[in-house]
């Protein structure tokens, strides 16, 4: 087949970027690949791209090019949601460009990897191939205006997918699409480039060292993300072992209150903010427990990466964060969503049990695997055949659902 991977900018760099250029890897060893890149801002990308996937910038943002002298450059996007976040980055030279290209396109399948990029391959998408928009943020971090200005065009969908059966399933529940079939597939988490064995703070002496007395957390340092309920919970663990560590890497608007919480806790010197993560969790290196108090993580690929590397997680159990990657294979912990008490009491657990950490991280090694790019592409080979199979049947639902929501009421309709 050949398959195209639409992205917003292919020359950036990040967690999820890393995720879709493996999975684009692991295509390219069945398959005719290519990246298409809405935005280019540098003159190479930051992130490796394998040499067999071929990458397609549409518009040249960099200084001087020829792109920001056009006319269109400077006037607002119109076929990308107002409400997307990223809106402002696109232009009607943009829109422009995303319609030829995909008018054109001979692919057999096209992914989105994100919502704006999914309504263009939602309305100019070529029919003859199967249409696949990714969601890899969860369904309540979208603006209600922004779920309203998706439904009408993701209705000509193949398939939408989320990151967790629980996302999937409240994509269902909250934006009904006859006909498109919404289901999840974890997000890729690429191996790291190192030796998981030798870096992980699970071996077999951990605690000989006072260095690896390490807890990690890393995530955007806002209130969604309850780092001060984790700086709580980290008190109790001092109290009992002061010889442990706490180290949080991310940047966000909560730096300064976090900050005053360490100094107010009595945690200076043992809990720290350590800057920005990094994009292949390079933060979890050495670290003997990853922690999460986070009820905002759809599909938890920072916790992934610390799994990779044989780190077992202590994190919340409300859906859709850690709770459908520990329990479909265990290597951690679940707590309940905002109880300190339950968050200081696992984290005692494992500081108290070197035996059991190393079998947890034994264990999340292994339950990572399922999220390496090879099991996920083969999710999406299984996919595709099973869209070629019910593209009638889907079609036929399609319609009816449209016919449907024609006869309601327009009061209905409006609301």
């Amino acid at each position: 087949m050949k398959i195209t991977l639409l992205l917003h900018n292919a020359y950036a760099v990040g967690a999820t970027l890393r995720g879709t250029l493996a999975l684009a890897a692991a295509l390219a060893d069945h398959h005719d690949v290519e990246l298409v890149s809405m935005l280019r801002h540098r003159e190479v990308p930051r992130c490796a791209v394998d040499p067999r996937v071929r990458l397609v910038p549409l518009v040249d943002t960099r200084v001087g090019s020829d792109d920001m002298a056009h006319p269109l450059f400077g006037e607002p996007a119109v076929d990308v949601p107002i409400a997307d976040r990223h809106h402002h980055q696109y232009s009607r030279l943009t829109d422009l460009r995303a319609a030829e290209f995909l008018r054109g396109c001979d692919a057999d399948v096209v992914i989105g990897t994100r919502s704006g990029v999914n309504v263009y391959l939602a309305r100019f998408g070529p029919r003859r191939a199967l249409r696949i928009a990714q969601e890899p943020l969860r369904y309540d971090t979208h603006s209600g205006l922004l779920r309203a200005e998706l439904a009408r065009p993701y209705r000509a969908l193949d398939a939408m997918v989320a990151t967790t059966e629980a996302e999937a399933a409240r994509w269902r529940a909250g934006l009904p699409l006859p006909g498109v079939r919404v289901l999840a597939v974890p997000a890729v988490v690429p191996a790291p480039d190192v030796d998981t064995d030798a870096d992980a703070g699970t071996g077999t002496d951990a605690d000989a060292d006072d260095g690896t007395r390490v807890i990690v957390a890393a995530g955007r340092l806002a209130p969604g993300e309850r780092f001060d309920l984790l700086l709580a919970a980290f008190s109790a663990v001092c109290a009992k072992d002061p010889e442990w560590r706490l180290r949080i890497h991310g940047e966000g608007p909560e730096r300064t209150r976090l900050r005053n919480l360490i100094e107010g806790l009595g945690l200076a010197g043992r809990a720290e903010l350590a800057g920005p993560r990094t994009p292949d969790g390079a933060e979890f290196a050495g670290a003997s427990i990853a922690a999460s108090a986070s009820d905002t993580e759809a599909s938890g690929p920072a916790l992934v990466e610390a799994m990779r590397r044989g780190v077992p997680v202590v994190g919340t159990g409300r859906p859709p964060g850690p709770t459908e990657l520990i329990q479909g294979g265990g290597g951690g912990l679940l707590v309940p969503c905002d109880d300190g008490r339950a968050l200081a009491g696992a984290l005692l657990d494992l500081v108290g049990d070197p035996e059991r950490r190393r079998a947890l991280g034994a264990a999340a090694r292994e339950s990572a695997r399922r999220h390496g790019p090879e099991p996920i592409a083969e999710r999406y080979r299984v996919l595709v055949e099973e869209l070629r199979a019910t593209r009638r049947s889907r079609s036929v639902r399609r319609a009816l659902g449209l016919a449907r929501s024609r006869t309601l009421p327009r009061q209905a309709r409006r609301a």
